[in-house]
């Protein structure tokens, strides 16, 4: 076996440390940089081998996303953009922890029961991010893929949506776009420039846009693209990765997590501002009042502003189109109310991560998923598409329709399908608020968020915890719903669901209600539910007050 000779020598130069085992999880792998290596080159090979099993491009992502500077992590691109198949992630897994002596045969296993044929051509997609570790890394990758024989393009520098496109440009052969980053700058902006063109008088106010870059990759692209945009939007680039440490004290985790403002960003009062997170696949939106109050726009706001857009618009083009959100848990009960009785937009719940609401939203005409983190985007069916196209053309289509319909075709350009993009998504918003003529403020005011807590409770096996109904009630242990019920039926508007980590020995407590301090104390008395009946470890959890 000729092919493997190569494997067999190379692997040596990417050798694994003895005893580390790792797991593919929803984010790929992710670990300090340093333990790397060996994954790499891995992962090349498994990228090789999905490739010639799927006869498509793979994608491989070097970054590890909104984590510290020091980590690293790689991610596997399906051919239509999409993350890599769970049964993949196990092979992922598989091959990463596999002891040097027995890589090859972990690899056959692979060939065989996915009966491979080696003779097939690989085509891998190669791209990283910003981090000092990703250059080495990424070349890890590029030697794994060679060593079976497959082509690469090294995109070098690029965001984690720019690659997950250029996967999907090269396998639909250039009908979502063309493959080079070039190509993503001027479909992105043609839609953009195409929706704001129907906005009379624009000030330079309404086109002004605080944006923090979080030291990473997503501020280079943001200042490679800011020409494409002929200041119909005027960035105003902060953390842009010239003096400060990427995703430190800055980013769209940080500014969610700690509901503050970034450090690094002259915000003024009620100024439009945005934070992309490490590889800009997130986003979310904030601002200060009058009163130096910060107010945070998530991704449950960014859902509601863009559903309710397209809603808006499907009924002005006379479309019978459905428009569903998809949420987890975690969205703000006041959004899901406001979706549901307001706006009459379908809501759909499903487990935590980004494939199971990528998933959900592909069964509805349009599906819009955003987890409250700000990672997201809208899907649109092909039917519907077809539709939507259809439509444009027809002569007998009168102006307020025509108006409508060419809104939404640019509309659906200038979204990334494939997966949330932070760049796609920023556009996007700043079009709709553009187009309705709203600003930041009177978005914020649509519904107002309930106040909620999370808490998290540390135990000696997660496993003892297992919920149904898109994680929202726990089945085991025994008791801990009803526990849960009585408790939430103290307080008004309140609900709280406990989930287990998918990374440690931790339950996860969400609890809302009509007050600060009630949602505190539901929490809180959750906790001790959890702590009780779950096996915490430690002391008991204290009041928060």
């Amino acid at each position: 076996m000729a092919q493997f000779e190569e494997v067999s020598q190379k692997s040596k130069l990417h050798p694994k440390p003895e005893g580390l085992t790792l797991q593919y999880g929803t984010a790929g792998f992710r670990t300090q940089a340093k333990h790397l290596d060996h994954i790499m080159f891995r992962m090349g090979l498994l990228a090789t081998l999905r490739s010639k099993k799927t006869k498509s491009t793979i994608g491989v992502m070097v970054t590890a996303s909104h984590n510290p500077e020091e980590d690293n992590g790689v991610k596997l691109i399906d051919p239509m953009g999409e993350m890599v198949t769970a049964t993949w992630e196990g092979y992922a897994t598989q091959l990463a922890n596999a002891e040097q002596d027995s890589l090859l045969k972990e690899l056959k296993v692979v060939i065989e029961k996915e009966e491979i044929d080696m003779s097939e051509p690989a085509s891998v997609y190669v791209g990283k991010d910003t981090r000092p570790s990703s250059a080495s890394l990424s070349h890890a990758v590029l030697d794994g893929v060679s060593s079976l024989g497959g082509k690469t393009h090294d995109y070098g520098l690029v965001t984690t949506p720019q690659l997950h496109y250029m996967v999907c440009c090269c396998n639909t052969h250039g009908s979502y776009g063309s493959p080079t980053v070039e190509g993503y700058y001027q479909k992105l902006s043609q839609a953009f420039l195409q929706l704001t063109q129907n906005v009379p008088n624009r000030t330079d106010d309404q086109k002004r846009l605080l944006v923090d870059g979080a030291n990473g990759i997503g501020a280079l692209k943001m200042r490679e693209m800011e020409p494409f945009l002929r200041s119909e939007l005027q960035v105003v680039l902060s953390n842009d990765g010239s003096s400060g440490k990427l995703n430190h004290m800055c980013g769209a985790d940080y500014v969610k997590v700690q509901q503050k403002a970034p450090q690094g960003m002259n915000m003024g009062v009620g100024e439009r501002c945005c934070s992309f997170d490490g590889d800009a696949d997130r986003i979310v939106y904030y601002y200060t009042d009058s009163k130096g109050c910060f107010h945070l726009l998530d991704g449950d706001k960014i859902a509601t502003l863009i559903s309710t857009y397209l809603k808006e618009l499907l009924t002005q083009a006379g479309l019978n189109l459905q428009v569903a959100v998809v949420q987890t848990a975690y969205a703000n009960g006041s959004s899901t109310r406001y979706l549901e009785d307001v706006m009459k937009v379908a809501v759909c719940c499903t487990k935590t991560g980004v494939k199971h609401l990528h998933h959900a939203a592909q069964e509805y005409d349009i599906g819009v998923y955003f987890e409250a983190n700000g990672h997201g985007t809208v899907l649109f069916s092909k039917a519907a598409q077809k539709q939507i196209q259809e439509l444009v053309k027809d002569p007998n289509t009168n102006d307020e329709k025509k108006r409508a319909v060419k809104l939404l075709e640019s509309t659906i350009n200038l979204i990334n399908q494939t997966v949330g993009a932070a760049i796609s998504d920023m556009l996007v918003i700043e079009a709709v608020l553009a187009i309705r003529g709203m600003s930041v403020q009177d978005w914020d005011t649509i519904y107002t968020d309930l106040p909620n807590r999370q808490l998290k409770v540390t135990v000696s096996d997660r496993r003892v915890i297992d919920t149904t109904d898109a994680e929202r009630k726990a089945v085991t242990p025994a008791g801990l719903q009803d526990a849960i019920d009585s408790l939430v039926k103290k307080y008004k508007n309140a609900r709280s669901f406990v989930r287990p980590s998918g990374t440690e020995d931790v339950v996860r407590v969400y609890a809302e209600a009509d007050t600060q301090e009630s949602a505190d104390s539901l929490a809180h008395e959750v906790s001790l539910a959890v702590y009780r009946l779950a096996g915490g470890v430690g002391d008991e959890p204290k009041p928060l007050h």
